[in-house]
């Protein structure tokens, strides 16, 4: 049986990076006294998949974790269990059975949704004392172009890459940015791209640790591969049970 965990990360735990993240998930399942599945072999490890793994630094309010288990009391147990054996920082927020034959985690993953704050005193001037509707005009010019290229570094060394048919939304409201993007392992993009891209336009760079990134959502295709749904939305609850 699988499981999809939704969990949320934030304060200094997010300073933890994804191998650290998933070391302590493998604990907290233990002390949480899951009947968890192994794998075989020499070596046996739980059976798990994340979704995206998030930058270090980064919060999060839509974290995605698949699990295989030999039986489960019920999904609200589970997430107490889990919630009881954790540590500040990282909360589970839902617990829902998936159905047979559905994508794990890490491979459904399509999309993302981030807020961007800027620290106080290191807005830079593009997005600084500007009415609201000017910066929306802004990213209007910025969404415009034919083509958003930026480099991005690979194993093969650095390469030249057209961001924009991965730029899905992207809006300004109440001192934050908010942005919709490609997170598939084909095209991911990270919203610092973004704003480097946005401010290179404007003749200006991103001032030392400015940001403050939280990602909202993680978002993968429908089965008509035309609409974008929640990770969540996949599986059965207690509710639905």
């Amino acid at each position: 049986m699988k499981v999809r965990i939704k969990f949320q990360k934030h304060g200094a735990i997010r300073f933890i990076g994804h191998l650290d993240v998933m070391r302590f998930f493998q604990k907290t399942i233990r002390r949480a006294g899951l009947d968890v599945a192994y794998s075989g072999g020499y070596s046996p490890h739980q059976i798990m998949s994340f979704a995206s793994p998030l930058g270090v630094g980064l919060e999060s309010n839509g974290e995605y974790m698949d699990i295989e288990v030999n039986s489960l009391t019920s999904c609200a147990d589970t997430m107490e269990r889990l919630n009881q054996a954790s540590v500040p920082g990282i909360q589970v927020v839902s617990v829902k059975v998936l159905p047979e034959g559905a994508g794990n985690a890490m491979a459904s993953v399509a999309a993302a949704a981030y807020t961007v704050r800027f620290r106080e005193g290191r807005e830079p001037d593009v997005f600084g004392n500007k009415a609201e509707h000017e910066i929306a005009r802004l990213l209007e010019d910025f969404l415009a172009q034919e083509e958003i290229v930026i480099t991005k570094e690979g194993k093969n060394g650095p390469r030249e890459v057209d961001i924009k048919p991965g730029i899905y939304e992207l809006k300004w409201t109440e001192h934050t940015l908010s942005m919709l993007v490609d997170a598939s392992s084909a095209g991911n993009i990270k919203p610092i791209q973004v704003i480097d891209a946005i401010l290179s336009l404007h003749g200006e760079k991103l001032a030392e640790n400015a940001l403050l990134i939280t990602r909202e959502e993680t978002y993968m295709l429908s089965n008509d591969g035309n609409t974008l749904v929640s990770l969540d939305d996949i599986g059965i609850d207690d509710e639905k049970m």
